[in-house]
Order: structure tokens, then C-alpha cells, then sequence
């Protein structure tokens, strides 16, 4: 099998298991979380993105490794880091915790997508040996982000209901409380 097959086999099953992990025990618990501690664990997760400047570490990864995938991933992957440890570091200003939020998120997922165009483009799977030890990186950490990406904007834009009950009954609560004070001699 050639590198490029390998590589490519190595991607698709690395989606495969994360997804199988994701949906059983992952998305499970996001999904029980309250919205902004469900952020918080994915923005924990973002938050070591820095780690891709490995990408333009000379022996780190090969010399062949092409510049054009190597330095826009490992820029944009650090971007995504800060504006995560940065939503992180503002969640009790919640205004600003959303908007980095949003922004990690969005610049996070243009990051990958155009690391997945700048990696055909440059036919990165041919001289996927160049990656050298950041091999691990597209293959077993891309896609959990990008799962975790998809899964942050889903919670964004879903309507919230999970605290809907709870407050209807701590409102009738209220409300009882108030007819028990007025029936009080």
C-alpha cells in the first residue's frame, strides 16, 4: 500500500473511532452539561492547539514538508489556541466569553478545512513521511477538533431547553409562595 493509501486510511479511521467514542461516551456528557460548561470543556480541548507550531519545527518534521500546508496550519492552530484559552479566561464576563467563544470556534474550523485544502493541494498524503513525528496530529487529534468544532456550533445555535422546566417550575414555585404570603394573617 502506497504512503498516500496508508495516510489516507489512517484519516478516515481516525474519524471513524473518534465518532464511535464521540457519540457513546463524549456527546453524552456535553449534552448534559449546561451550555457554557459544555463550551468551557470544548474550549479546554482547543486550547492546546498551540502544539501545532510543531509543523514548522525543522526535525521535528521533515525539511519536505510542504511550507505552504506546514506554516498556514501551525499559525492558525495557534490563533485558534489563544481565542480559546482566551474564551476560557473570560467565562465569568459573559458577554466576552461568547464571542470568543464564536471566534475559536469559527477561525478553528477555517483552519481546518483549509488545512484539508492546502494538504490536497500541496498532495500532502504522497509525502505524508515528511509529517515526521505531527503525523499523529491529522490523523488522531484533527478529527476529534473538528468533531468538537461542529458539535460547539450545533450547541450554539440549538434553542435551550434543557433549563426551560426547571425554570417554569422555580416560577410556579414563586408564584405559590406569593398566594401563601397574601393568605398569611
Amino acid at each position: 500500500m502506497s504512503p498516500a493509501n496508508v495516510f489516507t486510511v489512517h484519516l478516515v479511521l481516525g474519524y471513524v473511532a473518534w465518532l464511535l467514542c464521540y457519540r457513546v461516551y463524549i456527546w453524552p456528557r456535553l449534552n448534559s452539561m449546561d451550555r457554557v460548561d459544555a463550551q468551557r470543556a470544548i474550549a479546554t480541548l482547543h486550547s492546546f492547539r498551540f502544539f501545532g507550531l510543531v509543523f514548522v519545527v525543522p526535525g521535528v518534521v521533515g525539511s519536505h514538508l510542504p511550507s505552504g500546508f506546514a506554516a498556514f496550519a501551525a499559525y492558525a492552530d495557534l490563533a485558534t489556541g489563544l481565542l480559546a484559552m482566551l474564551a476560557l479566561l473570560t467565562v465569568r464576563v459573559r458577554p466576552l466569553f461568547w464571542l470568543f467563544v464564536v471566534a475559536f470556534n469559527i477561525v478553528g474550523m477555517v483552519d481546518l478545512v483549509l488545512d484539508y485544502y492546502h494538504a490536497i493541494q500541496a498532495n500532502l498524503p504522497a509525502v505524508a513521511g515528511e509529517l515526521g513525528a505531527a503525523y499523529a496530529i491529522p490523523i488522531i487529534y484533527v478529527p476529534l477538533l473538528m468533531i468538537t468544532h461542529i458539535a460547539a456550533f450545533y450547541m450554539l445555535v440549538r434553542p435551550s431547553t434543557r433549563h426551560a422546566p426547571v425554570q417554569a417550575v422555580a416560577k410556579a414555585d414563586v408564584a405559590a409562595l406569593e398566594v401563601f404570603r397574601r393568605v398569611e394573617p
